[in-house]
Formats: structure tokens, sequence, C-alpha cells
């Protein structure tokens, strides 16, 4: 049975926000919750509960924000376009949104599952030259179907529960690295305070060699297994190797003479150039990638096992307070692509734990990833599931 097909404006109030003058302190730090997109970029829930900016009536009043009622669809319209979350409390938001206060005969939780699978074709119908943005014209003339209001109920509910498991998993996961750096942490301590007295040394004690890659000119788009693929340097941003951030490269513009560095299991591979939030990432391949290569702003970094173990190392890397020492020793002009040289990264010093210690932690490592890999490859089943569910549901 084939729904209706609404536009926004025939089913909710379309309303933006504004932001009060930053330089009038007496808009600010009043009892009015207040966001930007950001504060919902990273949500665990659809709700969101707290705001970490308030405003004051005067400044409310001065902005000509808008006060959103609980149960308020709070959509993104620009950087980015497509976010949504539903307001669990009254608040208010800047400019970046286009919230949708839902009418009579619309269930608040069906539209936020429906905004969120048209979100992609929304982002399309964006305009901008610095960046993207949907106007509110735009939002209210975007058709959406609309069921009956007890099949919406209906709907939401089969949705919210797929959802939730997905999102039991991604917690569980997230645990998952929350117990490695607290396991870390107990048994080393602070790598840079070094309470537990550990033998400090350079960098360069530990490591058997650092070679960095060719960075090839290559298509922006992902290489077959049968082409090769240089790695982009968002392949270890995050922390874990995501394989398929590479640009494929013809293999006929590939000098004979050249070597190509391969990510091997094993291998730990170092951002040594980026902008200064990113800068100084590391991550650990686990398995073999022979159509792959590095480019010049990733290393490959060879340890001597005797005396620093990569499980270790990567975590330690990792860590807060080792990654800043790392990242201020970068050079370049601010707000632009930093660059850590192999020099300074080798003479850094930080801890060599007694070898045992690490094999200790590194039996941990293994095992909780064992666990992580795992409940990846469930959640994974599970975003199928829903999205498969999702997509059946609003192609009706």
């Amino acid at each position: 049975m084939s729904w209706l097909m609404v536009k926004l404006k025939d089913c909710c109030d379309v309303v933006g926000g504004a932001t009060p003058k930053r330089n009038i302190a007496s808009y600010w730090e009043g009892d009015i919750p207040w966001i930007t997109p950001k504060d919902i970029s990273n949500l665990n829930s659809p709700f969101i509960y707290e705001a970490p900016e308030y405003i004051s009536s005067e400044g409310y009043k001065a902005a000509a924000t808008y006060m959103l009622p609980v149960g308020t669809i709070l959509l993104t319209s620009r950087a980015p376009i497509g976010n949504v979350a539903i307001a669990g409390i009254e608040l208010c938001t800047n400019q970046g949104f286009k919230s949708l206060i839902p009418g009579k005969n619309v269930h608040n939780k069906y539209l936020y599952h429906c905004i969120k699978k048209f979100a992609p074709k929304l982002e399309l119908l964006g305009n901008g030259a610095t960046f993207k943005e949907v106007s509110k014209t735009v939002v209210e003339n975007f058709e959406i179907p609309l069921p009956p209001f007890e099949e919406q109920i209906r709907i939401a509910r089969i949705l919210d529960k797929c959802d939730g498991i997905r999102q039991k998993r991604e917690q569980a996961i997230k645990l998952a690295d929350d117990y490695l750096r607290a396991k870390f942490l107990e048994m080393f301590g602070d790598p840079v305070e070094n309470p537990k007295g550990w033998k400090k040394d350079k960098i360069k004690k530990g490591v058997l060699g650092i070679a960095s890659g060719w960075s090839a000119t290559g298509e922006n788009i992902p290489c077959k297994s049968d082409e090769f693929g240089v790695l982009k340097i968002s392949s270890v941003t995050s922390g874990v190797f995501k394989p398929e951030e590479n640009k494929v490269v013809a293999c006929e513009s590939i000098p004979t003479s050249k070597k190509l560095i391969h990510p091997k299991k094993g291998d730990l591979l170092f951002s040594r150039a980026n902008t200064r939030e990113l800068v100084a990432a590391i991550c650990m391949v686990h398995q073999d990638y022979d159509n792959l290569f590095l480019p010049d702003k990733l290393w490959s970094i060879k340890l001597n096992h005797k005396l620093l173990l990569p499980e270790f190392f990567l975590i330690l890397i990792q860590n807060e307070k080792v990654r800043e020492l790392l990242t201020k020793q970068a050079t370049g002009t601010s707000g632009s692509m930093l660059n850590i040289s192999k020099n300074k990264f080798e003479e850094t010093e930080i801890i060599f734990p007694e070898i045992n210690v690490q094999k200790d932690f590194c039996n941990t490592f293994r095992k909780t990833i064992n666990l992580k890999t795992k409940l990846i490859k469930s959640n994974e089943l599970a975003n199928e599931s829903f999205n498969s569910l999702s997509q059946k549901v609003f192609q009706q």
C-alpha cells in the first residue's frame, strides 16, 4: 500500500535559529539551553537532554531565536546537512538548524527515522560556495511519506527496537576501547608523569626503522582488488586502520624502480602530517594488503621487540598526553597542515617498561581486540538489518 507524499511544511512547522552576539556578555550564561550542530554529532541516543551553552533572556530576545518544545526534530541544515536528534528538553538553536515541530498528525519518532533515512537526498539539495546549506524553503518543500498515525507509531516502535540493538553494539565497541585505555593506565600509569618510575629513553632506542611512502597521483575512488591504491591520511586518522580510504593508481604510472611500502600484518602506521587536531595519529594493520601502498605523509614503524612491543607502543602513542607532546613538536602555519619530522619523533622521550609487563598488556590487548572484532561483525549485521528494514518501510 502506497502512502501519501506530504511536504514538510504541510505537516510540521519548520523553524530556524540564531546566535546572540558573542561580544555582549549579558547575552550569555543564562538559563536557556542553546545548541549548535556539533552538539548532536555524537549522541548515544536519539534525544539530546543537555546543552553545553546557555543564553540569557536578553540574548534570546536580541537574537530572535526560537524556543523549541520537547519532541522537536532537530535537523542540521549546514556543516553538515542531515544530522538529526530529538529535543528532550525545551531549547533553542543557532542558525545551523531547520528544526521540525511535528503537527498533530505526525509522530515525532516516525519523523525522526524518516528524516534520517532521507537525509542524503536532502543533502543533495544544498547550495553554497564555502559550505553547502539547505534553505528553509527547500526543507519546507521536501516531501516525505506519511502513513496513518497508528501506522507511524508501529513503524517507529519497530525501528526503535532495531536501532536500539545497533546502539548497544556500538556502546560495547566503545567500552572495549575504554577498557584498553584504562588497563594501560592501571599497568603503566600516566606515561608522561611516569609515577611508576619506568625507565625513560628516546623513541629511537626502541625503533629499528621508519619508512615513509610515495604520494602517487590517483583518482579519488577506492581501488578494486586487482588494482593498486595509495592510502589516504584518513586511513589512519581514527586510530583504526581503514584500508578502504585509498585512491586508485594506474599501474603504468608507477615507476618500475619505485619501491612501494605495502601495509603488512602487525605494522604500525603513523600520520606525520595533518591538521593540529589529527596529526600524530597511529594505527595497527591486522592483515597484509599487497595492492595498497603508503604515501609520503604516512610512516611504517618497525620496533625492536626486545624493548617495545607493537600493542604497547600503539596505545602509548594514542595516549592523549603523549600525542600532545608530539603535536607540540609539529611545524607549520597555524591552522594549516602540520608536519612532524622524523628526527623530532625519534628524539621524543617515552617510557620503556619491562618487556614482561608489556607482554602481559599485549595478552589483554589481543583478547580485547578479538572480542571487539566479533562485536564489529555483529554490529555490521545489525546495521544491514536496520538499513534493509528502513529501506522497505520508506519505500511503501
